[in-house]
């Protein structure tokens, strides 16, 4: 698990924001199926969408952060091609780390508050969020570690990824043949 610290530091910039947010303490998840059996006793508590979080990169080394429900699967070619980058692959342990400031298993958007882009710079990597996943009427991530899950409201998470230097693109995976 991450600092506490590090979580009381992601919720205060929150709150600076004036957003506000709901966390559910549970075991540490590693796996999407992990996260929706957590989710079986709590269903009224954790209902919305929910993501699996991908830290990739391309051929040049570009990076993106890509949130996509959790249910979908996803085609890194085809990934690739939505969101302008080529020849995707996962990034590594130590990049995510040195990058996102998070291990495996706890990949989120929330991390970008460890990646903030400066004003007037290149975003250090691209930020992309499903169509789909952002329908919901709230967005569950976890909040820098795995052994919590944090309610957020779509337009929320936007302000969020907008106060951390990004620009977030909407992507409509509809009619992409997807597969991971």
């Amino acid at each position: 698990m991450e600092s506490s610290c590090a979580e009381a530091s992601l919720f205060t910039f929150l709150a600076e924001l004036g957003i506000k947010i709901q966390t559910y303490r549970h075991a540490p998840v590693f796996t999407v199926e992990e996260a929706k059996s957590i989710r079986v006793g709590n269903r009224g508590l954790l209902s919305g969408g929910h993501a699996k979080s991908l830290f990739v990169r391309d051929k040049k080394k570009r990076r993106a952060l890509v949130m996509v429900d959790e249910n979908r699967r996803v085609d890194l070619k085809a990934l690739a091609s939505k969101i302008e980058l080529a020849r995707l692959s996962f990034g590594s342990a130590d990049s995510l780390k040195s990058m996102l400031g998070v291990v495996p298993g706890s990949v989120t958007p929330f991390a970008l508050i460890n990646a903030r882009a400066p004003k007037d710079t290149n975003a250090p990597l691209v930020v992309a969020l499903d169509k789909n996943l952002m329908a919901h009427p709230l967005l569950f991530f976890h909040p820098l570690h795995n052994a919590a899950t944090t309610a957020i409201t779509p337009v929320d998470l936007c302000v969020f990824i907008k106060a951390c230097g990004y620009i977030p693109l909407e992507i409509d995976f509809t009619n992409t043949a997807l597969s991971i």
